[in-house]
């Protein structure tokens, strides 16, 4: 788990490192949202399994460039979608997916063809 909350503080550099009390239960806060890295076991595997979570970013390009620079591995995508979005799927270092969703920079709703 250590490991794990390591890499997702890289990936995400604006993520603020919060602990619940008392549990002591660290986790990030990635502004409205509360990112927890917990063991798998057998109710929740690792892993692509049906379910991703997409983070929504103004400059698709950066945002993909710097996750895959923590190591993230592209898995699906990046694809052209609606009204000039990009979106993708990267894989963790456990395999878990990630997404991506937003314009090219400056591809404010279709100024780039």
């Amino acid at each position: 788990m250590d490991e794990g909350m390591s890499w997702y503080r890289n990936a995400f550099p604006h993520a603020a490192l919060e602990v619940s009390y008392p549990s002591g239960f660290a986790f990030l806060k990635i502004g409205m949202t509360q990112l927890e890295i917990v063991p798998a076991d057998e109710k929740v595997g690792s892993g692509a399994a049906g379910s991703v979570v997409y983070w929504w970013t103004d400059d698709f390009e950066r945002s993909l460039a710097g996750l895959k620079a923590a190591g993230a591995v592209l898995y699906r995508g990046p694809l052209k979608i609606d009204h000039e979005l990009w979106m993708c799927q990267l894989r963790d270092p456990w395999g878990n997916c990630i997404g991506i969703r937003g314009p090219l920079a400056g591809d404010r709703w279709g100024t780039v063809p």
